[in-house]
């Protein structure tokens, strides 16, 4: 976002600061904010749940704005308060503020559940991670209302800083954790506070306090002092963990389950490490158990086949497909933890080194990724409840999204089989079906789009008992040729040996349930229309496979309070949720203030509105590319720090640039005008350029991120400074008498520029899920749009 420059906040003269301490103070503050908002939402990922991820980025907003205002309604106090000292007292105030965060999140048990006493908790927390933001933006405003002259400059600083937060975030996730990165945001501010301070012993202080965060730190180092107590509403026993880390993608720990041992990702999904041996597996509990599971099937169908497995966690399918007779299972685990730190190395031997076996090939990567890189044909492409519950689609504003069961996804599996392969796919099911009923419809629209005209005969489905309850696995195996009889009596064979399974479909008895009538209508989209939940094929416009509701669930009774799938749909209430607290927010922190101060009743709205329009363009087209960018970079918290990274860093040159490209503000039009057609531009053409290039290394694919953004992100950081010299600069005729505009413009235009995206970010989740993220990205478009048609209200032949 544009940087804040309220300039309109008048101070008494303060001396001189060299310009070291100022860069330097202002870079390591940007630095430490930023990167405690990245921080956060990897923390409220796994303390809460990826619905909320996105929280932390609303909240960054509303307190940097909130704190901009309220420099604006405190300047008479202080202005007898010296820059340097005011600053250091902001940052060692604000690296203790982090530290009392961090614990508040750790430790308000936020439970999912519909409550007003939740309600009050998720406010409480809200409104705590808030106010180190707040002390930020108190902190910008009065530095860039002082040092006016040197903005440029301190634009440039405060971008550095920021830019350095997106780069060192991941390499600190993986290195310390989630809750010791915020601590490092916090020493940081201390660090800070000893730039700032003028004095000796003020310095000493803050350096007092950096050295005893650096030291929690280091204690903290095992995270035996400062872990998740609470998650998802309920106490981790610390007595249950034998293990656990986190990374950059999440936070996995080993846990004690009797004699077994279990890989929890995030406080939540799970999976049992492997501990049979495979040469005497016969007859054996462990044949039976896996065998009996749905997944099986494919293992049945193809004993001596080579496997793709999408997500092999504690090695489940991998054991399954080496001990029938498998060749070459190739495991395609994106998180190195799960891959190497427990199943190749701390585990290995418990695992019977069942991830170091010479038929078995382990790779770090995603799965499309992987795929869309590779030259190999597999019988079979398997995945088993991958993202079940879990938050690796956890990052900001990633809401249930999952771009491994999209039509185009499915698409991909399907070219990399052999003529005879399958893809096996099993998901949770429920009384009455949705999520192995939406892989049916999306595997429908992919063989379409394939050329198969019918595929009635292409499908096999079967579940872990019959569908009178909730929580039931179901396995769909789908083929690009029809499954032929002896196939289907392999399977009926299995059937019969094994009554745990039952058929849900079979090409010979297709039986009557929604699986069959879903089949039998060959057209995914209308039986989807006329059936209870949304189970309508996704694409990777709009991925969110998990969300079913359907707009009058939404609003009615049975939406979000009963079911068991309320977990994933919960993520509709968090939405609502937030937008009433950032609602009320915003008008209690940044309208409401400056409409109590203002003397002005004459002021007209449009050019206010035009920074509205600004505020909401930029944040729908900055989360319209992180969500794009999911797929492309292989996982949120890679595609956040990019693409933030990127149009942070090229906003601020435009910024720089546009009072030399646009010493007139009567030009400001052209910068929009650009953004406009750049935007449409990617509309039409971006998902098909980003989607052709995802098998490309990973370097590879950084250097496109920056050709794609660092051109639109330079043109969209012009609008905002523009728009400000404008109407800074409006007659004073447009005020009472002896009131200028200097006097609160440029306040009320920062409020409007927060609010809106504050309000914006999750709007655009919104829009997101219900339209997809190309209507996302058209809607900023749209926004743009309507600030131009606003521009004639800031037009003045000032310079």
């Amino acid at each position: 976002m544009p940087a804040i420059t309220p300039t309109s906040i008048q101070t008494s003269s303060s001396l001189e600061i060299p310009e070291k301490t100022l860069l330097a103070g202002l870079a390591l503050t940007s630095f430490a904010a930023l990167l405690l908002e990245l921080a956060l939402t990897r923390l409220f990922s796994v303390v809460l749940f990826y619905h909320f991820a996105f929280l932390a980025i609303s909240i960054a907003l509303l307190g940097l704005g909130a704190g901009g205002v309220f420099a604006y309604l405190l300047k008479t106090r202080l202005a007898g308060t010296a820059t340097r000292r005011l600053a250091a007292r902001l940052c060692m105030t604000n690296a203790v503020v982090v530290l009392v965060v961090l614990e508040v999140v750790l430790h308000v048990p936020v439970a999912l559940q519909v409550s007003w006493g939740n309600f009050a908790r998720l406010t409480a927390l809200y409104l705590a991670a808030a106010v180190p933001f707040f002390l930020t933006g108190l902190l910008f405003a009065v530095v860039f209302a002082r040092e006016t002259r040197r903005i440029p400059r301190l634009y440039g600083a405060d971008l550095c800083g920021g830019a350095l937060a997106c780069l060192a975030v991941v390499p600190l996730l993986n290195w310390v954790g989630g809750p010791n990165v915020i601590l490092v945001a916090g020493a940081t501010m201390a660090v800070a506070g000893t730039i700032w301070a003028e004095f000796r012993p003020v310095r000493r202080n803050a350096a007092l306090l950096a050295l005893a965060l650096v030291a929690l730190i280091g204690a903290n180092y095992s995270g035996r002092l400062i872990d998740v107590v609470y998650a998802k509403g309920m106490f981790r026993d610390p007595a249950w963990v034998e293990f656990a880390r986190w990374n950059a993608l999440s936070r996995v720990e080993v846990d004690r389950h009797g004699q077994a041992k279990v890989v929890v990702i995030d406080a939540d999904a799970s999976t049992y490490i492997m501990n049979a041996d495979v040469a005497q597996w016969h007859d054996t509990d462990w044949e039976h158990d896996l065998m009996s599971a749905p997944p099986a099937l494919a293992n049945v169908l193809r004993p001596h086949g080579e496997f793709a497995i999408i997500g092999p966690g504690g090695g489940v399918d991998v054991l399954r497909a080496v001990a029938n007779g498998s060749p070459s299972v190739t495991g395609i685990e994106i998180n190195s933890i799960i891959a190497t730190t427990i199943m190749r190395e701390r585990y290995a031997d418990y695992s019977r080194h069942l991830y170091d076996r010479p038929d078995v090939h382990i790779h770090v990567t995603d799965g499309r990724s992987f795929l869309r890189s590779t030259r190999q044909h597999f019988d079979v492409v398997q995945m088993t409840l991958v993202d079940t519950w879990a938050s690796t689609a956890a990052g900001a504003f990633a809401l249930s999204e999952n771009s491994l069961y999209t039509v185009e996804a499915f698409r991909e599996y399907f070219d990399h089989l052999k003529p005879d392969g399958m893809i096996a796919i099993t998901r949770w099911e429920f009384r009455h079906p949705r999520e192995a009923l939406r892989v049916v419809a999306v595997a429908m629209e992919a063989l379409h789009r394939l050329g198969v005209a019918n595929p009635d005969r292409n499908f096999i489905i079967a579940s872990q008992g019959a569908l009178d309850r909730n929580g039931v696995p179901v396995v769909v195996l789908a083929k690009k040729t029809p499954f032929t009889a002896a196939e289907e009596a392999a399977v009926t064979a299995h059937l019969d040996d094994y009554s745990e399974l039952e058929p849900l479909y079979l090409p010979s008895d297709p039986g009557e349930n929604p699986f069959s009538d879903l089949i039998a209508s060959n057209d995914p989209y209308a039986f989807a229309r006329s059936y209870a939940y949304n189970v309508a094929p996704v694409t990777d416009n709009a991925p969110f496979f998990f969300f079913t509701l359907k707009p009058g669930q939404i609003l009615g009774e049975k939406g979000l309070r009963t079911g068991i799938d309320w977990k994933v749909n919960l993520g509709v209430l968090v939405l609502l949720l937030v937008l009433v607290i950032s609602l009320v927010a915003v008008l209690a922190f940044l309208v409401l203030p400056l409409a109590l101060r203002s003397r002005s009743t004459r002021q007209s709205p449009l050019p206010l509105l035009y920074f509205v329009a600004v505020g909401l363009g930029y944040i729908l087209v900055e989360i319209a590319f992180i969500q794009r960018f999911v797929l492309f970079l292989g996982h949120p918290t890679y595609a956040l720090t990019v693409v933030i990274f990127l149009l942070m860093l090229s906003s601020g040159a435009g910024s720089l640039f546009s009072r030399l490209w646009l010493p007139r503000t009567d030009l400001g039009w052209v910068p929009l005008v650009l953004v406009i057609v750049t935007l449409l531009a990617d509309v039409v053409f971006l998902p098909g350029r980003l989607a052709a290039l995802v098998g490309m290394d990973f370097g590879y694919r950084l250097l496109v991120s920056g050709v794609l953004l660092v051109p639109l992100g330079f043109v969209m950081g012009m609008p905002f400074p523009t728009g400000l010299r404008a109407f800074a600069a409006l007659p004073a005729p447009e005020f009472p008498a002896g009131q200028g505009a200097s006097d609160n413009s440029v306040e009320w235009a920062w409020a409007m520029n927060a609010a809106a995206s504050v309000l914006g970010s999750v709007s655009a989740m919104v829009i997101a899920i219900q339209f997809g993220l190309t209507v996302t990205l058209a809607c900023g478009a749209a926004a743009y749009l309507l600030a131009l048609l606003l521009m004639p209200a800031l037009r003045t032949k000032v310079a």
